[in-house]
């Protein structure tokens, strides 16, 4: 009988400080304090991403976030780079579905400062002209790079068949034609419409002093308009079944999923599914189909859970030869799963989920990006202890349910590189015994 990881109490689990100012504006102050961390990360979270946008904007909080960069009211490009790089911190940034992050790390006792600087970025960007061009080409470039890999098509096929024409299907880089077009004046109207202090999260992990983030925070985003929550309509699952052919790959990649709970929904029982059925070489998914049967060279699942909608993804590359085979297999397992979960895959994929979360919490950067997350969602940050607690409280049979609901539901399949020929009619065979492909 395989024994069971033993998680309460984590030693230190909650030992870190965390706390929460809200500024007159409504900007949210989160200060993690990690007493035994020379080194800090102080991110700044703006609630904006692809799916606050239209059609005809999209991809325009990802420019927003390169030209951020490239100078200030007061601050060139060349002078944004050496300011920090003379602290030693490093800079960075990321667009997502559902937010827009400009990060630095660098000593704890500079991160006041850290905070200063990110708010000139954020709130003071000139988007000159002339480095609007010469970033634009960069832009293009990263979107011919992306267009080019039939595993980033996969994904983006998936998120279409997903959801249709809802905003969270659209990719966060954008379209062509989009990228070619905007201007200074549509980027500037549109951080002036949504970054306001209502969407905005400044987050601070390090040994620092709470009061004196506060401070910086006030000074750095005291003046920012309070503004509205950026809430979006949640998107509903449609599914199908996509393909497209990239000349030059050999395999077929595949991205294939089903709704499930929202972060604002009871979704811990989600969670542990994923992590069940296919995370680590002795979950199901890998050992029956590469360890046993040597379908696939890569696979993996993923339960992909945000405030607005939650995806259970299954992706994985294949021969074109052993297409049938493999959703053949997959459609069994899933099944499965549906009906029986082994005991000793349950405590797997619990104790899997306590090691991963606990790891992410031993970097700073990480618990920031959760903390600001949570404040978003929740207005709070959940503590690690309550986490775990509701990982391992999740039963055998709430993961039975898991399966069972998602499967009533049409699967989206997305299939690039050598999908081969009839791949739709193929699919839909194969997954013909799953009750929501009827």
């Amino acid at each position: 009988m395989s024994a069971s990881l033993s998680y309460l109490p984590v030693p230190g689990a909650d030992s870190d400080r965390t706390e929460i100012a809200t500024l007159a504006n409504g900007v949210r102050v989160v200060t993690i304090r990690l007493p035994a961390s020379q080194t800090c990360s102080v991110s700044i979270y703006v609630r904006s991403g692809s799916q606050h946008e239209s059609r005809r904007h999209n991809g325009i909080s990802h420019f927003v976030e390169h030209m951020a960069f490239k100078g200030t009211d007061s601050r060139t490009c060349q002078q944004i780079n050496f300011d920090a790089e003379q602290l030693g911190a490093e800079v960075n940034a990321h667009t997502d579905k559902d937010h827009t992050a400009f990060h630095m790390s660098g000593l704890a006792c500079h991160a006041g400062d850290f905070i200063g600087m990110l708010g000139d970025i954020v709130r003071n960007g000139s988007f000159p002209e002339d480095e609007l061009e010469r970033e634009r080409q960069v832009i293009l470039q990263e979107f011919d790079e992306d267009a080019d890999d039939a595993v980033s098509a996969g994904f983006k096929l998936f998120d279409r068949l997903c959801f249709g024409s809802h905003a969270f299907a659209r990719p966060v880089i954008g379209t062509r034609p989009n990228i070619e077009r905007f201007s200074r004046d549509e980027l500037v109207g549109y951080v002036r419409r949504q970054y306001s202090g209502a969407n905005v999260v400044v987050a601070v992990a390090g040994d620092v002093d709470p009061q004196q983030m506060v401070r910086a925070a006030e000074a750095a985003f005291g003046s920012l308009q309070p503004g509205a929550d950026n809430g979006v309509e949640a998107p509903q699952h449609i599914g199908g079944i996509g393909s497209r052919h990239f000349g030059g790959y050999s395999q077929a990649h595949l991205v294939v999923g089903f709704p499930i709970p929202s972060l604002r929904e009871a979704h811990h029982a989600a969670q542990v599914a994923a992590a069940l059925f296919g995370e680590g070489m002795s979950s199901p998914l890998l050992d029956q189909l590469r360890e046993r049967r040597g379908m696939v060279y890569h696979a993996a699942c993923s339960a992909d859970i945000t405030e607005a909608c939650g995806q259970f993804v299954i992706e994985a590359s294949t021969t074109p030869a052993q297409l049938d085979d493999f959703f053949a297999e997959l459609s069994r397992l899933l099944l499965t799963h549906a009906s029986s979960i082994a005991p000793h895959d349950l405590a797997r994929a619990r104790n899997q989920i306590t090691v991963r979360s606990l790891r992410a919490s031993e970097r700073p950067a990480q618990r920031v990006e959760n903390a600001a997350q949570d404040v978003f969602a929740f207005g709070r940050v959940r503590s690690r202890s309550e986490l775990l607690d509701q990982i391992h409280a999740v039963e055998a049979a709430q993961v039975r349910q898991v399966f069972a609901q998602m499967l009533a539901r049409p699967a989206a399949v997305a299939v690039t590189g050598r999908p081969g020929h009839a791949i739709q009619q193929r699919v839909s065979r194969a997954l013909a015994a799953l009750p929501g492909q009827g």
